[in-house]
């Protein structure tokens, strides 16, 4: 809907209200003059509203999550009906000396079979049809679809931010990163719930083991020094703290206290902020008696970014093949089967094959929630701690922003409605960029830096010691 006032002077006033299921546009205003013009709905807003539709009308049509599952590439294993069991095994159907009667109730004695028997799987590839029955598909397909969406986003307005160089405006990315973390770790806190709730199988003491050993690792990188790990929380919390104090001096309040490589890139990741192997090699490398530095900390801080990006694209691109690694193990568990002596009911030969499809979107969820995490919290990093995505960046100032008076035009204004709104909006601005002199990029640096790496030693510990439970603890 479309509305024009046009008043006496040579301004001239349109406002846009959109429509949509349950959210409105809002408005905008457009002057002739040049002078006193300002937008309620801005860019990064139109943007957003675009991929809210998008993910609203489209994405439920077309799907990058089911994409990656149900593309054809992936093959699971059906596991053999009853009937089919019943005739490798050479047994009939019927009524058997065996059944016991109990209040007048036939209770039938559960079919087992060798375990040696020459059993052959059928392969399928998996559609969409199959997902229905899936473990925790919806939220795998909502957090991949919208961590996709996030991205895009992301990358326009930081496109967008490049060609115009917008100087008073939020980065409204930054919202729809936050908000994939949280997506991200809600799902994996539901994940755990389900675990605690499962009585066999052990992953409640494994939960709760990895809990307090991640616990107790935190309380041991945080005593490393920054001459080791570079994180920059010692002078990010300092600045913080110091433009804390000046604030609320000011407002009169005192201050109170590939496969190799894929599993690998979670610690090249970790090694990237380790002081002595990365930055002082690569900045002051050893080249005979004189130390030419390679390149400068702002390139290098970058090339830090570029290579935490092109890791989380190679294990996204590595997905499938991890996938159809565990669809492959109802084949494994199958083959050990026959390796063993002795019987076993057809029920549960039934739910060993089968169990490992249905949780197909567990196994999914944990391989990409912690590499939506990473990705997001660089991309923060990015954006909050002020850094630039070119080889060569120009200095970045980590100044706070200085507050602007207000334009002494809006004083003089007549006492108008569209006049007190305008003043309205000055001062909700002025009062956000206040907020910058005290959340720094400085401050943004340290712990995002932190998250980022914490994130990517967790992913790297757990590899490791799944790789040691199935190579060393399965096989004993």
């Amino acid at each position: 809907m479309f509305g024009c006032h046009g008043g006496g002077g040579a301004e001239r006033r349109i406002y846009v209200l959109g429509g949509g299921r349950g959210w409105a546009a809002g408005a905008a205003v457009v002057g002739e003059s040049g002078s006193n013009t300002m937008g309620v709905i801005g860019v990064q807003l139109v943007i957003t509203m675009v991929m809210a539709s998008v993910i609203q009308k489209i994405i439920p049509h077309y799907s990058f999550a089911r994409w990656l599952l149900c593309s054809g590439s992936l093959q699971w294993y059906r596991h053999p009906t009853e009937e089919d069991l019943r005739l490798l095994a050479g047994k009939q159907r019927g009524k058997s000396k065996k059944d016991r009667k109990y209040n007048g109730h036939i209770e039938n004695k559960p079919l087992t079979i060798p375990k040696d028997i020459d059993l052959h799987l059928e392969t399928k590839s998996v559609t969409e049809r199959d997902t229905i029955a899936l473990h925790y598909f919806p939220e795998y397909q909502w957090l991949v679809d919208f961590t996709a969406a996030a991205t895009v986003v992301y990358v326009v307005t930081e496109a967008y931010c490049s060609i115009m160089k917008p100087s008073q405006e939020m980065n409204i990315s930054v919202v729809w990163c936050l908000l994939v973390l949280a997506f991200a770790v809600k799902i994996l806190f539901s994940l755990t719930t389900h675990y605690f709730i499962v009585e066999d199988g052990g992953e409640r003491s494994v939960c709760v083991t990895f809990g307090f050993f991640f616990f107790v690792k935190a309380m041991v990188i945080l005593i490393v020094t920054e001459s080791y790990l570079e994180f920059g929380l010692e002078s990010g919390f300092s600045n913080f703290s110091e433009s804390a104090m000046q604030f609320l001096e000011k407002q009169g309040l005192e201050s109170r206290t590939l496969l190799h490589i894929n599993f690998l890139a979670p610690l090249l990741m970790v090694l990237l902020w380790v002081k002595p192997i990365t930055k002082d090699y690569i900045m002051n490398p050893p080249l005979g008696k004189e130390s030419v530095p390679l390149m400068s900390e702002d390139t290098f801080e970058t090339m830090r970014l570029w290579i935490i990006i092109l890791l989380c694209a190679l294990r996204l691109a590595m997905m499938r093949s991890h996938l159809q690694a565990y669809l492959n193990l109802a084949q494994k568990c199958m083959d050990q089967m026959k390796k063993e002596a002795g019987r076993i009911s057809t029920i549960d030969l039934q739910k060993m094959v089968a169990r490992v499809f249905y949780y197909l979107c567990v196994i999914a969820l944990q391989y990409v929630a912690p590499l939506v995490m990473v990705l997001h919290t660089t991309l923060l990093l990015k954006t909050l701690g002020n850094y630039s995505w070119g080889i060569y960046p120009e200095s970045n100032s980590d100044t706070a922003v200085e507050n602007n008076p207000l334009p002494s035009s809006l004083y003089s204004e007549s006492p108008s409605v569209n006049g007190k709104m305008k003043v309205t909006v000055v001062q909700i601005t002025m009062a956000l960029g206040s907020l910058k002199n005290i959340f720094t990029p400085l401050l943004f640096r340290g712990l995002l830096s932190f998250l980022t790496w914490w994130i990517a030693a967790c992913l790297f510990s757990t590899s490791l010691f799944g790789l040691f439970y199935h190579q060393y603890l399965t096989v004993a």
